[in-house]
């Protein structure tokens, strides 16, 4: 026989779990001890020391150390956030690919200020990264493109990024039809390609015991320089 649980019952069932995953929630903890940032051992150049921690992160391994966390915008002043890869890093700035009309593209369209993040959770470390952004010139969209592989050249075209589809057939018929056009050689999308940002500010965050972390904020002084300060945590 089925026993069916009154409706007071379920509710305090659902309340009782609530309350169990809540209480483990609030009593997760980590002591952060893996290293220490000083400023005597930073480097004077923020962009040195992003190199040095992402190769650090590269060596030793962390899931997905090109990863990072992109806050755009938008015009009504609601911030959104999504993952997107690191391409390339020089004195101009931080590199990443995607579809110029999705929602991050819109977005910085209409405001080209964003952040950008990188969570080495295994290092605890993260840097924080603020400026304008810009689009790449298209001979390196063009370069990019070309060196992808093929199923993600495609996929570039197959892709309406962030619009509102019936199911995933439409992706993968996309593909199919683009795949019959282009064959082994599709062209770089107009609506696809490279965006980077100019920091003006750099923060390079190192876990530390007792909650007292350790924070280097760097900011352009105007004149092609920086300034380095410590962070209260």
């Amino acid at each position: 026989m089925n026993v069916i649980a009154a409706p007071d019952q379920v509710r305090n069932d659902k309340l009782t779990a609530y309350t169990a995953i809540m209480t483990t929630l609030a009593d997760l903890r980590k002591s952060y001890e893996r290293a220490e940032l000083s400023e005597e051992a930073s480097h004077v150049d923020p962009l040195r020391q992003f190199e040095q921690w992402l190769q650090e992160a590269i060596a030793a391994e962390v899931p997905e150390p090109n990863a990072m966390t992109l806050a755009t915008v938008a015009s009504n002043l609601r911030p959104s956030t999504r993952v997107v890869l690191i391409k390339g890093h020089d004195e101009r700035g931080i590199t990443w690919f995607t579809n110029f009309e999705s929602r991050k593209g819109q977005e910085l369209a209409g405001n080209p200020f964003a952040a950008l993040q990188f969570h080495w959770v295994a290092l605890e470390r993260v840097v924080r990264i603020e400026g304008v952004v810009e689009k790449v010139s298209v001979q390196e969209s063009d370069d990019y493109f070309h060196s992808r592989p093929l199923d993600s050249r495609l996929g570039a075209w197959a892709s309406p990024q962030s619009q509102v589809i019936s199911g995933r057939g439409v992706l993968l018929a996309n593909a199919a039809r683009y795949g019959a056009k282009f064959l082994l050689q599709p062209p770089r999308p107009p609506h696809w390609g490279g965006y980077r940002l100019q920091p003006d500010s750099w923060e390079f965050w190192q876990g530390r015991k007792s909650r007292l972390h350790d924070r280097l904020r760097y900011t352009s002084d105007g004149r092609q320089g920086w300034i380095r300060e410590r962070l209260a945590p």
